[in-house]
């Protein structure tokens, strides 16, 4: 049996999630992927599984389930892309390939010689795939990023799925991936269906934030048409009442609490009660500039704290100090401190379709309405550099279109006539 992508080769630069689940997408319906991995380290998503596990954050097991369920129907090909040998590799096999997909940055690709316009020029055909935290342009767009703080935390979803004193507590691993991915696997189809018609590739792109609004995109849409937050139109329960869920909640996030091992990853609370949300899956790299962003280099320079398992040790305490200090300042004035580190703030709906980042890099779109005049909507978060969608008309009236629609098929006014007399139309 033929399989729909068969013949269609890929090649998979990324890690963790959303663009191998993309490429798995892909490799399920017959395409040929080559999951690139760096030599020495590999694909960090191969460790995460057992490293959750010991932290009883996932079921533990011989099987490594997670890295097959994101990378099953695949090969693996070691190469160093930060080497120019590397890269040269890279480049030769990019000239058979079809699809290119990566969860680089800006930066990175064009540090290592991979963003589209240089990839176009080594094959016309080739489509470039990119998922990024925050979008290709904007102040944020280099920002890193993972699903748990641009799709999830700073999209507003937290916001929306929770209650005045019940805060949104559900989050598992790759939530916003998967759907990211699987949009990202959308557009790659959208290019190869353009190119049979046109012989050319073309970039396509999509972010976590953006697909995270997608998402949200019931409430955003709202938010857009109102400029509401829900305590600007839903009633509350009575204080007491309240009280009483916070208490709940709390002994609930405490038990929890107790149970972390890393101080990098989860949630810390401001001096104005507002929360930001911390992912450090290599919190390593990140521990020294968090110490030093939050003024605490007293803790880096702690030996209990200078390793991984140092810290998970004495998690608890290390995560009561962290909590003090962000109880000193606002969140307004943590942001510019906080620059670099993969964290977000848990925004609401004003707050989101108001965000720099999510404005320059095109997550809303305006369009003229016959009956509101110019109204904002959130624009589609797969973007197509050769053939973007647009927005051509707004939603139509009921029936608005029947009789055009009968005529294009060559049906006369005298059916159409009858139709309507039989009640087949409106």
């Amino acid at each position: 049996m033929a399989l729909a992508l068969e013949g269609i080769k890929v090649i998979d630069v990324s890690q963790v999630a959303a663009v191998p689940v993309c490429a798995r997408h892909l490799a399920d319906f017959g395409a040929d992927v080559i999951h690139v991995e760096n030599p020495l380290t590999g694909d960090s998503w191969r460790i995460f599984q057992d490293v959750s596990a010991a932290g009883r954050q996932a079921a533990p097991s011989a099987i490594n389930y997670n890295w097959e369920n994101y990378n099953r129907n695949k090969r693996s090909l070691t190469l160093d892309i930060a080497k120019e040998g590397g890269r040269n590799i890279l480049y030769k096999l990019i000239e058979q390939t079809d699809v290119f997909v990566s969860n680089l940055r800006a930066f990175e690709l064009e540090r290592y010689g991979l963003e589209h316009a240089t990839l176009r020029k080594i094959n016309p055909r080739i489509i470039s795939g990119n998922v990024s935290g925050y979008g290709k342009t904007g102040p944020d767009k280099n920002l890193p990023a993972y699903d748990t703080t641009a799709y999830w935390t700073r999209a507003a979803i937290p916001y929306v799925l929770s209650y005045p004193g019940v805060p949104c507590m559900g989050y598992r691993p790759g939530i916003g991936d998967n759907v990211t991915g699987l949009g990202l696997a959308f557009g790659v189809m959208l290019a190869l269906y353009a190119r049979e018609k046109t012989g050319l590739g073309q970039e396509v792109d999509t972010s976590l934030l953006h697909m995270g609004l997608y998402q949200n995109s019931f409430d955003v849409a709202g938010a857009l048409a109102t400029g509401m937050n829900f305590e600007d139109w839903r009633e509350n329960p009575p204080p007491e009442v309240v009280a009483q869920a916070q208490m709940a909640n709390m002994q609930v996030m405490a038990f929890y609490g107790n149970k972390a091992t890393n101080p990098l990853s989860g949630a810390y609370v401001t001096s104005d009660f507002r929360i930001v949300v911390f992912v450090a899956l290599q919190p390593d790299r990140y521990w020294t500039k968090f110490c030093q962003c939050i003024g605490r280099e007293d803790l880096a320079k702690d030996a209990r704290y200078s390793t991984t398992e140092g810290r998970a040790e004495h998690c608890t305490l290390l995560r009561q100090e962290i909590s003090q200090t962000f109880m000193r300042k606002p969140l307004a004035d943590w942001v510019p401190l906080l620059e670099g580190m993969p964290y977000a703030p848990l925004q609401n709906l004003k707050e989101v379709i108001n965000d720099p980042q999510a404005r320059a890099a095109g997550c809303f779109v305006a369009y003229d309405h016959p009956a509101h005049g110019r109204i904002e909507a959130l624009a589609n978060p797969v973007n197509l550099s050769g053939t973007p969608a647009t927005v051509r008309m707004p939603a139509p009236e009921f029936g608005q279109h029947t009789e055009e629609v009968l005529v294009e098929a060559g049906y006369s006014w005298e059916d159409i006539a009858r139709f309507k007399e039989q009640g087949l139309i409106a």
